[in-house]
């Protein structure tokens, strides 16, 4: 059973976090721990037709927000990675300054300090050169920044079709291959 983190926090795009745990739900060899932020919570409210615990209940595991003696706080706790989908610029913050105030912080730091993959799906725009720089410093931590930018060349026909290539893609980079993901020049329609 591989372990997979999925952080949730409150920028826009929530939809990007309940995707990946829709779409690992039905990945019999992984457990999914979910850390959903308060504020991802109030997003969700504005952004999806589902409750707090619809978005739970996709995760087999859920850790409260603040409880920084979960077992993802611990390097010894196994996982194959952490997605934070979508990532705030505070949570980039909190990441890129080790600023372990809370679990997502938390969870992302122990993921880079044993060397597994963080994946940050940053939902901001545009950008200023403060926020370049927390990427930056992100990524020399071994942070992998992604924003959701939508690939063209899967012909989406409507924006779940994003979403779930976007997802998909994210989720890649953390050696989880999905048959839904559309690749260059396979499986793209004529």
């Amino acid at each position: 059973m591989q372990r997979v983190i999925i952080a949730i926090t409150g920028a826009s795009g929530v939809i990007y976090g309940v995707r990946a745990l829709q779409l690992l739900k039905e990945v019999p060899d992984i457990e999914t721990h979910a850390i959903i932020s308060p504020a991802a919570l109030v997003t969700a409210a504005a952004e999806l037709d589902m409750n707090a615990a619809e978005i739970r209940d996709l995760a087999d595991v859920v850790y409260n927000y603040r409880d920084i003696g979960a077992a993802v706080s611990s390097g010894s706790f196994k996982t194959a990675g952490m997605l934070v989908a979508p990532c705030s610029i505070k949570t980039l913050s909190g990441i890129a300054n080790c600023y372990n105030d809370e679990l997502i912080v938390r969870a992302a730091d122990v993921c880079l300090k044993e060397r597994r993959r963080v994946v940050l799906l940053l939902r901001e725009t545009p950008l200023h050169a403060g926020h370049l720089a927390l990427m930056q410093q992100a990524t020399a931590s071994g942070a992998i920044i992604m924003p959701p930018v939508p690939a063209f060349y899967s012909r989406p026909k409507t924006i779940d079709d994003i979403v779930t290539q976007t997802t998909g893609r994210a989720l890649d980079l953390l050696d989880i291959n999905l048959p839904v993901v559309k690749r260059w020049t396979e499986n793209i329609e004529e």
